[in-house]
């Protein structure tokens, strides 16, 4: 007689562009097997993001909507959110509910002690204990977290540098009742770049001995591209320095105001407004070096792409980038809001192709041993599995 299939119920707040979304299709795509069944669950995107859908369709996943799940607190919508999550529940018998981000988290958590779905599972892909919300508003997500995390079989976090911060920091559970489980991508095409493609530089008009820079993200306020066009500024106004330009890749709420920023700073003729770019190997391909300035950040996905393809980095040092980029050997740390050091260190790089190729080198080995799609999906059927075994 075949074995019943463990039915696995993952729940996102959005699948915006980044790495949360992409974990989770993944994630639910390769645990629908012999062994699993899983079901996405997911809100929608807000206004100006980029929707992943499009990957998910290329998966052949077909999430469950729910459309009054949103980042932004609603209490009417988020009532509604939780009733929907807990029909679905109610419906679908999940033998394990997982959770991603923070909205997610508590709706969804919530929602499975209502209906009594015995193990629950939580992922922090990062938090928004710093650097989102007011003191009073982080203060009060932290008391729901530690709230919530009583009632989770396991807490998931994304790398050690987090492991840390939600164990130690924050005390949101004792460390036995976490486990680091890293992020998995599909780095395949990334990792056989070997040269540039010229198409994205074509489309930018940029020639060939320009150092061409590029943030890759979100353009919103945690993400801290003002400290980038700070950065731009000084890298610009040094002495001697080759041809460099910079791309600005992805959108946002903040678009208008960091335009009108580079043109107040005399720099927007250096700086290129891209938009978000769904071909990004192309992107990646002729990048010279890759820049992230973010005050918060759980691990970087576009740091990990960048370093599978061969590209090295620069980045600020928050949350759990020190678990991508050792700094001197696949890229250089700066700390957060020193825009003189960063550009500091765009500098050296720039003026260095050696130095560019042997970080770019150093960090390919590293990424694509560590972030695998494989990897991932081998850690999370153990922790599943782990889970089934000590249930309570």
């Amino acid at each position: 007689m075949a074995q019943k299939k463990l039915k696995i119920l993952r729940i996102i707040a959005r699948l915006n562009v980044g790495g949360p979304a992409i974990h989770t299709i993944l994630l639910t795509q390769a645990l629908n097997n012999k062994d699993f069944e899983s079901i996405l669950a997911t809100g929608r995107v807000g206004a100006g993001e980029k929707d992943m859908g499009y990957l998910a369709k290329e998966k052949g996943v077909e999430p469950v909507i729910i459309p009054e799940l949103e980042r932004k607190i609603s209490p009417v919508k988020d009532i509604l959110a939780l009733w929907k999550i807990y029909l679905i529940m109610r419906r679908e018998r999940p033998d394990i509910v997982h959770t991603h981000t923070a909205k997610a988290g508590a709706l969804g958590r919530a929602a499975a002690i209502l209906a009594g779905v015995p193990l629950r599972i939580h992922t922090f892909h990062g938090h928004i204990f710093e650097s989102y919300f007011d003191s009073f508003s982080a203060g009060a997500f932290l008391f729901i977290e530690r709230f919530l995390a009583i009632f989770s079989k396991y807490i998931v976090v994304v790398s050690e540098a987090q492991k840390e911060e939600i164990v130690n920091k924050y005390k949101i559970a004792k460390d036995k009742k976490v486990r680091v489980i890293p992020l998995g991508l599909e780095l395949g095409r990334l990792s056989s770049i070997v040269s540039r493609s010229e198409k994205f530089r074509g489309e930018l008009h940029v020639g060939k001995d320009c150092i061409l820079i590029g943030i890759i993200g979100r353009l919103v306020p945690v993400k801290n591209h003002r400290m980038f066009l700070d950065a731009c500024k000084k890298l610009f106004d040094a002495a001697g320095i080759p041809d460099i330009k910079c791309a600005i890749i992805g959108d946002g709420e903040e678009r208008a105001g960091l335009e009108g920023y580079a043109e107040k700073l005399g720099i927007r003729e250096k700086i290129v407004f891209v938009g978000w770019k769904k071909e990004m190997a192309d992107v990646y391909a002729d990048l010279d070096i890759v820049a992230l300035t973010s005050l918060n950040e759980g691990t970087p996905v576009a740091l990990i792409e960048a370093l599978a393809s061969g590209r090295p980095v620069v980045s600020t040092d928050v949350g759990g980038v020190k678990d991508v980029v050792e700094d001197g050997i696949n890229g250089y740390l700066a700390a957060s809001g020193d825009a003189a050091g960063f550009a500091k260190c765009l500098l050296g790089l720039a003026q260095d192709h050696k130095k560019r190729g042997e970080f770019g080198s150093n960090g390919r080995r590293k990424v694509l041993q560590k972030y695998s799609k494989e990897r991932l999906v081998k850690d999370i059927t153990a922790l599943y599995e782990e889970a089934l075994c000590k249930r309570d």
